[in-house]
């Protein structure tokens, strides 16, 4: 599955918070577009249910106006992920639904590295959170801090909010010429010889086979 532009291609995953009630646990429900890695809708419920996942689905296809036959899903094989009221709802919706190879751990790996960003975040509080309010607000402000101030790697270093909104070139055109001029003043700093490519990102490619001869990386 290739991503060109924005809303073609999500992924999907539920991670649990740490409740101060021993055996009690809080779920993240999270939807990542993979091409600009902007999270495009999420929250936090006191279980796992299709049910939870397709009402949260069906309101981002409201706010981003998504079309029958315009979106990808991709998750892993967790029942919420392929119950029955979550599939009903992706056909009325007609967003195609994609699942995990069967053990293959890193299939869905964009989640994954998204809930390992906010996990080692140094934000996320030490101890348990008392109430599902207390999660909730800790998540939106994670939320606004990653779609809005965090630089993301796979973006070439430009925020998700950035390139979602098409603000990418100017910043990356600026940064490639910047460093060009600091390469002809001072040439001797440059030991390989060329700048960093600082080209847009214009297709991301979902779970891309490896090239003959290469080994697969494992999230």
């Amino acid at each position: 599955m290739v991503a060109t532009c924005s809303n073609q291609v999500y992924c999907w995953d539920i991670t649990y918070l740490n409740s101060s009630i021993k055996g009690q646990y809080f779920y993240l429900y999270c939807y990542l577009d993979i091409f600009d890695k902007y999270i495009t809708g999420w929250q936090v419920f006191n279980e796992e249910s299709a049910n939870n996942a397709s009402l949260l689905i069906r309101d981002i296809c409201e706010k981003e106006k998504i079309e029958r036959d315009q979106l990808i899903l991709h998750s892993d094989n967790g029942s919420p992920m392929k119950g029955q009221t979550m599939k009903s709802m992706l056909e009325s919706l007609g967003v195609a639904s994609s699942h995990s190879r069967p053990r293959v751990s890193n299939d869905n790996a964009m989640s994954e590295s998204l809930f390992k960003t906010m996990k080692y975040c140094p934000r996320l509080p030490l101890k348990p959170f008392n109430s599902i309010e207390e999660a909730r607000e800790w998540v939106h402000r994670f939320v606004q801090w990653y779609n809005h101030e965090h630089l993301h790697s796979s973006n070439n270093f430009i925020t998700p909010a950035d390139k979602r909104a098409g603000k990418d070139i100017n910043k990356l055109r600026k940064r490639q010429r910047l460093m060009e001029l600091k390469k002809e003043k001072h040439p001797e700093r440059w030991v390989k010889g060329h700048i960093r490519d600082w080209s847009p990102v214009t297709k991301v490619t979902l779970n891309e086979s490896p090239k003959e001869g290469e080994k697969r990386n494992i999230a």
